[in-house]
C-alpha cells in the first residue's frame, strides 16, 4: 500500500513559517517514510492547496492522509478539509482527515519544555511552586479556541504557582488584562509563553506590541517570554501520532 501525507497550515507572509513547517515535515518523512509527503497553505503564501494537488501523484497512492496543522478545531480546519476533500473525487486514493494538533497532552508538555528552558536559561531557579506563568494565545470566535488554551492552562496549573490565559485579540482577557491579573498574584517570577505555532506577524510584532507596554505599565519586575512552538520534536511525534489515529481506525 502506497502511503500520502499533506499537512495544511493556514498561512504567513513571514518567511520563516515556511522554514519551520519544511523542517517539521522532513522530520515526519524522516520518522514515517511516506511514499509521498509535502505541505501547503490555505492563503496568503504558495505553495497553497491548489498547487500542491496538481502535482501530488494522487493515482499513485492508496491513502493520502491530510494534517490539518493547527491549535484548535474552528472555521481554518473546517475550510481546509473542505477545500481537500473536493479533490477526493477524481482520485482513486482515499483521504483521511486527522484530528489539529490541541487537547492532547503534548501539547501541555511542549509548553511545560519551553518554561523550564526559558527558566533555566535565565538563571532562575526558585523552582515551579514559586513561578507564574500566562499563555498567551491568538484569539477566535469559536469557542474550540479557547478550550485548547484552557486545556493547557487548566493541565499546568497543578505544577506551578498560578497559571494563566489571554488573548491577541477578539477573546477576553486580553493582553493587557491578562498582565493585570498576573501584576494582582504578585508574582516574584513570571513567565510569558507565546502559544503560536510559527515565528509570523503575531510573534514577531504584534504580541510585544501590546505586551510589552502592559509589562512596564505593571511594574512586574521579573519577568521572562519563552519561544513560540515552532520545531519541536514532540509536535514531530504528535503529527505522527494523529496520522496513525486515522490510518489504523479500520
Amino acid at each position: 500500500m502506497k502511503r500520502g501525507l499533506l499537512i495544511i497550515d493556514h498561512g504567513s507572509r513571514e518567511p520563516d513559517a515556511y522554514d519551520e513547517l519544511k523542517i517539521i515535515l522532513e522530520k515526519v518523512q524522516l520518522k514515517s517514510k511516506y511514499d509521498y509527503a509535502d505541505l501547503c497553505f490555505l492563503e496568503v503564501f504558495p505553495p497553497v492547496l491548489d498547487d500542491v494537488i496538481k502535482t501530488c501523484p494522487m493515482d499513485d497512492l492508496d491513502t493520502l492522509t491530510v494534517v490539518p496543522y493547527f491549535l484548535y478545531h474552528g472555521k481554518k480546519t473546517s475550510t481546509s478539509v473542505k477545500n481537500v476533500m473536493k479533490y477526493q473525487k477524481d482520485t482513486g486514493a482515499r483521504f483521511l482527515i486527522t484530528k489539529p494538533m490541541s487537547m492532547h497532552p503534548a501539547m501541555v508538555k511542549m509548553v511545560d519544555n519551553k518554561i523550564v528552558d526559558t527558566l533555566q536559561k535565565n538563571n532562575q531557579y526558585a523552582g515551579r511552586a514559586k513561578t507564574d506563568v500566562l499563555i498567551v494565545g491568538h484569539g477566535s470566535r469559536d469557542l474550540n479556541a479557547q478550550l485548547s488554551l484552557n486545556y493547557v492552562v487548566d493541565n499546568l496549573r497543578e505544577s506551578y504557582r498560578n497559571v494563566d490565559g489571554c488573548f491577541l485579540e477578539i477573546e477576553q482577557p486580553d493582553i493587557p488584562a491578562g498582565v493585570d491579573i498576573c501584576r494582582a498574584n504578585n508574582p516574584s517570577v513570571l513567565v510569558i509563553v507565546f502559544y503560536f505555532l510559527h515565528k509570523g506577524a503575531h510573534v514577531k510584532r504584534d504580541v510585544n506590541a501590546l505586551l510589552l507596554p502592559a509589562l512596564k505599565k505593571s511594574g512586574i519586575k521579573n519577568t521572562h517570554i519563552t519561544s513560540h512552538i515552532g520545531v519541536d520534536d514532540i509536535m514531530v511525534d504528535l503529527i505522527i501520532e494523529r496520522a496513525r489515529e486515522v490510518e489504523n481506525a479500520d
